[in-house]
């Protein structure tokens, strides 16, 4: 049975469900005065995070809350000046002691690795003309 093109009603919509719009973290900065006291006071609204620059120390917050307006824990961060040359300094002695050894342990372990090796060639060769010894002795021709 055929059906003619104007069979379906054409204001039929099927069920469309409405898309769940995910809040955006909206990201904000300001510039404080009193230090953690007013980051604590300072109001954010739910599913806002703020940037809270202190004025008058070298430090920074970072204040967030949730969607249902709870807020998390108050994170604080130092402001601290970063100098390439004593970092780099400072990170080679850090790895300078900690992950080589020094020049009299690798003399002393080589030395002692050396004297295993010659020990064991000594022995190898002792073993061999042993070998030999009993090989001649049983296998002679007379």
């Amino acid at each position: 049975m055929a059906y003619p093109n104007n069979y379906f009603n054409s204001y039929y919509q099927p069920n469309q469900y409405p898309t769940q719009i995910q809040p955006q973290q909206n990201n904000s900065l300001a510039w404080i005065q009193g230090g953690e006291a007013s980051a604590n006071a300072y109001p954010v609204a739910p599913g806002m995070r703020m940037w809270l620059f202190d004025r008058d120390e070298p430090i920074f917050f970072i204040k967030t809350m949730d969607n249902s307006g709870m807020p998390q824990p108050l994170r604080i961060f130092d402001y601290k000046e970063r100098n390439n040359a004593s970092n780099s300094v400072a990170q080679a002695q850090t790895t300078e002691n900690t992950d080589y050894v020094s020049r009299s342990e690798f003399d002393s372990f080589k030395s002692e690795i050396t004297q295993a090796l010659k020990q064991r060639q000594n022995n190898n060769s002792q073993v061999k003309r042993q070998k030999e010894d009993n090989y001649g002795s049983t296998h002679t021709t007379g």
